[in-house]
């Protein structure tokens, strides 16, 4: 079955092999900083015993902290071959005894693919649907696989309007060319290296600590994270309320929301109430 997309061209970012970077500075714990977030959001008692379904799974590290925490059944996909493979070497590695956890390659637009994964208790995807190209069809289509009465947990980037649509720019020049790449690298990754080490400074921090304590941030790589936020596209945003208002109008109620005033994600924990058909 092909794998359904609206963007399949060249300018996509390669997420995978930047998870592929990413597992060779992977420790113990950078994992348990990611179960750690993940139960602040989602308690244990909600996931231990659960079914969870992890879309757009990339390094596989959320689908290792709910196995971590009690998940009962993980099933992780994502469109990028090299996020599966890195996700199926995570589970290899690190994937605790006798836990039921398959991996395969998938799309958040394909809802025949969807459909034949059935209902979850958790749906799961954290800073994944805004880099489909087609981000509301994204959540719409993946809101099917919850269960009555079950949870869909989304990160999405904050719509900042103007500064938005200049880091879309900047992501869409990263992807036109190796060159355009390289420039972008050169130039950016050493501003934001700078930004930090004065912003620290000037408020007494020990820049240095900046880079050891990142890790607790979801477990992530602060390099990887940049590059990553760098090239990041297709690259879609909205706010808050969009999102709510979105969900709500589908059946969904917000039972937890964490905002970020800047550009990063804004978590979204989102109960099942009705279904479609309850809803027309």
């Amino acid at each position: 079955m092909a794998l359904a997309t609206l963007d399949q061209n060249d300018t996509r970012f390669a997420f995978g092999r930047n998870w592929s970077d990413f597992l060779g500075v992977l420790t113990e714990e950078r994992i348990n900083a990611s179960v750690e977030c993940l139960e602040a959001m989602l308690p244990r008692d909600q996931i231990e015993g659960a079914s969870f379904l992890d879309v757009g799974s990339g390094s596989g590290l959320s689908s290792l902290a709910a196995s971590r925490l009690g998940a009962a059944r993980i099933h992780s996909f994502d469109y990028d071959r090299d996020s599966v493979a890195c996700t199926e070497a995570l589970r290899r590695q690190y994937a605790p005894p006798g836990v039921t956890w398959t991996v395969e390659q998938g799309s958040a637009l394909d809802s025949d693919y969807l459909a034949t994964l059935g209902q979850w208790d958790i749906v799961y995807s954290w800073g994944v649907l805004h880099h489909t190209g087609a981000m509301w069809p994204a959540i719409e289509t993946v809101m099917q696989a919850v269960k009555p009465g079950g949870i869909l947990f989304i990160a999405i980037y904050n719509d900042q309007g103007k500064v938005s649509e200049y880091w879309k720019s900047v992501k869409r020049l990263y992807n036109a060319n190796p060159l355009a790449r390289a420039a972008i690298l050169s130039l950016f990754i050493p501003y934001f290296a700078a930004r930090d080490c004065v912003s620290d400074v000037i408020r007494g921090k020990n820049p240095i600590e900046r880079y050891r304590t990142y890790q607790r941030k979801r477990g992530m790589s602060l390099f990887y994270d940049w590059k990553d936020w760098l090239g990041g596209y297709p690259f879609e945003v909205a706010t808050p309320k969009a999102i709510v208002d979105f969900c709500q109008a589908r059946g969904f109620a917000l039972e937890k929301l964490a905002t970020d005033s800047t550009l990063g994600c804004n978590e979204f924990v989102l109960r099942r109430t009705a279904s479609r058909a309850e809803l027309t």
